[in-house]
């Protein structure tokens, strides 16, 4: 039963995933600072905040009331999003995919990469085994033409 544990926790993705959300928790206000600080005082160059303190346009709806789209809570949403992204990508998942790689090549697991044949090359194997079900010998080149 604990060997089962184990080896869930030690599978890759169960510590990616725990390393990406305290991660990402703890980037998240560094990014919020930053967005704060530098690009919603950038956004208020062009739009004033309104009396609730929200800055981005501000359009007369159909009733006559103000709707003001805040765009200094979007732009820190999505700075903030690839913000945590980049920094948990390059700072775990890569090296952890690096290190799986390692491991790989330790293991003597090596990926072979076998190139698929052209469609040309499937279409000339397909008329030879047919030929060859006829009871008859292919009477055309087996190369494919090149082009």
């Amino acid at each position: 039963m604990l060997q089962g544990f184990k080896d869930f926790i030690m599978r890759g993705n169960v510590i990616d995933l725990a390393v990406a959300v305290v991660i990402g928790g703890a980037f998240t206000a560094i990014v919020t600072a930053i967005v704060d600080s530098i690009i919603n005082p950038l956004v208020a160059l062009f739009y004033q905040p309104n009396a609730s303190g929200e800055v981005g346009p501000e359009i007369i709806g159909i009733y006559g009331q103000k709707v003001v789209f805040p765009l200094g809570d979007l732009i820190t949403a999505v700075i903030s999003f690839f913000a945590v992204a980049l920094v948990v990508y390059f700072a775990f998942v890569m090296p952890m995919n690096k290190w799986k790689e390692r491991q790989a090549a330790k293991a003597g697991v090596a990926d072979e990469v076998v190139p698929a044949p052209t469609e040309t090359e499937l279409l000339i194997q397909i008329r030879d085994l047919l030929e060859a079900q006829k009871g008859s010998t292919p009477a055309r080149t087996t190369t494919p033409p090149t082009a």
